[in-house]
């Protein structure tokens, strides 16, 4: 079959930019190995998501937004960042009016909107569990060859296929990926004391410690631990795993109650050498993985979903081919721009804040410390999570964006 874009991988990613690309009329294939089940009722998997206000914005332009529970959002009215060695911590505060960072809804109410609103998109076909056993992509087309003998052939193929992405091995695209040794447990508890709707980051020596706020006295926890340790703890008895985290948040929630399933995933970053080739095009994870300590790898995957896009609606206007190559190399240049500084900022906090060296412990001490006492700091972090703006501003508008920070008050 013959369309216009092929997009691998049905996360939320390659469902929304299935949605976008059909929404301006092209034709799309969206290829995915589980089952169409799998994709119409995702099982809950821990995670809680804090999405911006840009990437909410785009899930309302995109008609994802309408089918997340309004009972399923909840509002991120703050952040702390902590450290087991300062007693001051790091507050950061909507700025501009809001009275918001973010909100947080769960992984797979994301994925159900995203998919609800696909199905709703005129052009799309669905290969689902498709096997692909061939990939192409070169100057003149790109094609994907299905394990059941069909082809699948576009103008543009998209791998949206997560951070060990098959397609990005398949044509020859090598990544950075840093293994951390460690794994993330998530769950969701119930606790005595209120959060007050701030999410936390805790630092602590051989671990780090979230607390995503939902409702009063339920939040996703997340606690990163080398990957044995986590191991055991996940299979500890309930009750058992209550008091454990009861210890590890310091009794600041008081009594603690696990309230759910537990899930557990490795830690591994990745940065993709190359976002494009002939006629290609890396987006969410499959070209920029994040380590999940600063909460903005959904985000940059929703970031990425924007940018191509705008690439597919500017060849539209100007009648240019999907895969023009001058097209494609500024989707990467704005996607790399857009991702660099904010990948190597949470490489460098994670090793930071996971070094037990006393000259680590020392520099980070005055790193919170500096931060929490320079309003304009505290006022730029917030400025980026409530813009609602495109995910490229001007450089106008980014001028008045850093002088608004500037201004003291």
């Amino acid at each position: 079959m013959q369309y216009d874009v092929a997009i691998v991988g049905a996360g939320p990613v390659g469902l929304c930019l299935a949605r976008a690309f059909g929404l301006q009329g092209l034709r799309v294939a969206l290829v995915e190995r589980q089952p169409q089940a799998a994709l119409e009722e995702p099982a809950f998997d821990g995670r809680e998501i804090a999405l911006t206000h840009a990437s909410m914005r785009l899930l309302r332009e995109l008609g994802a937004w309408q089918h997340i529970p309004a009972s399923e959002v909840f509002p991120l009215r703050s952040a702390r960042v902590m450290d087991r060695d300062l007693a001051q911590e790091l507050t950061v505060t909507p700025q501009g009016g809001e009275d918001r960072l973010g909100n947080l809804v769960a992984n797979h109410l994301i994925r159900r909107a995203a998919w609800l609103a696909m199905r709703e998109t005129a052009g799309v076909d669905l290969y689902t569990g498709a096997r692909i056993q061939t990939v192409y992509a070169g100057a003149d087309e790109a094609r994907l060859g299905l394990e059941d003998g069909s082809t699948v052939q576009a103008r543009l193929l998209v791998a949206a296929d997560s951070r060990f992405s098959e397609t990005r091995r398949a044509l020859g695209i090598d990544a950075d990926l840093h293994d951390f040794g460690k794994s993330m447990l998530v769950c969701r508890m119930r606790h005595e004391q209120p959060h007050h709707h701030a999410a936390w980051e805790w630092f602590g020596l051989d671990q780090t410690l979230a607390l995503l706020p939902l409702e009063e006295h339920l939040a996703g926890a997340v606690l990163t631990l080398p990957g044995e340790q986590a191991r055991a703890l996940s299979q500890a008895g309930p009750e058992a795993f209550a008091r454990e985290m009861e210890r590890r948040y310091g009794g600041r929630l008081g009594r603690m109650e696990l309230a759910g399933s537990r899930h557990l995933y490795p830690l591994v970053a990745t940065w993709a050498r190359r976002f494009v080739g002939p006629r290609l095009a890396l987006a969410g994870d499959a070209a920029v993985g994040m380590h999940p300590v600063t909460a903005h790898g959904f985000n940059l995957g929703l970031a990425s979903v924007e940018r191509l896009s705008d690439l597919a609606a500017t060849a539209l206007r100007q009648g240019r081919d999907l895969g023009d190559p001058f097209l494609l190399a500024r989707y990467e240049r704005r996607h790399r721009r857009g991702s660099w500084p904010l990948f190597q900022a949470t490489r460098a906090i994670v090793g930071l804040y996971t070094d037990a060296r006393p000259p680590a412990r020392w520099l980070r001490t005055a790193a919170l410390r500096a931060s929490a006492a320079v309003p304009p700091f505290r006022r730029l972090l917030a400025a980026g999570l409530t813009d609602a703006g495109p995910v490229d501003p001007t450089p106008l508008q980014r001028l008045r964006a850093g002088l608004a920070a500037l201004r003291p008050g």
